[in-house]
């Protein structure tokens, strides 16, 4: 996946992943609804998404389907955040992102789990 994805792009492809395959004109009422956008913003954002290959529209009625997964994208954006501002070391963004960080025992115990199984 070469392409990253703006957040008013991520808006719309998070109405599309929770959804499923939508017509683009629901899209568009949905997002009127959760963020308050007008029907051309929307459809500006799909056009730029199937642009993308984000997504794809067929016929009839527009029906947009995600042609990438939100865990796809989710490791790509955890990925490009790493190696942009932490120089590739998983040890420096955990170290930042726990540094002020109370954590409970569960949580603790969860993250030990999740290394343990690496």
């Amino acid at each position: 996946m070469k392409e990253k994805l703006f957040d008013s792009e991520a808006k719309i492809m998070d109405i599309i992943w929770a959804k499923g395959p939508l017509p683009a004109k629901d899209i568009s009422l949905i997002a009127a609804d959760s963020i308050g956008w007008n029907k051309n913003t929307t459809y500006t954002v799909i056009k730029k998404l199937e642009a993308k290959g984000f997504i794809r529209r067929d016929e009839p009625g527009f029906i947009c389907t995600p042609l990438v997964s939100q865990e796809e994208v989710q490791k790509n954006e955890a990925e490009s955040l790493l190696n942009r501002f932490f120089g590739g070391s998983r040890k420096a963004l955990f170290s930042a992102l726990l540094e002020d960080e109370k954590l409970s025992e569960h949580e603790i115990k969860e993250l030990r789990d999740l290394i343990d199984k690496r």
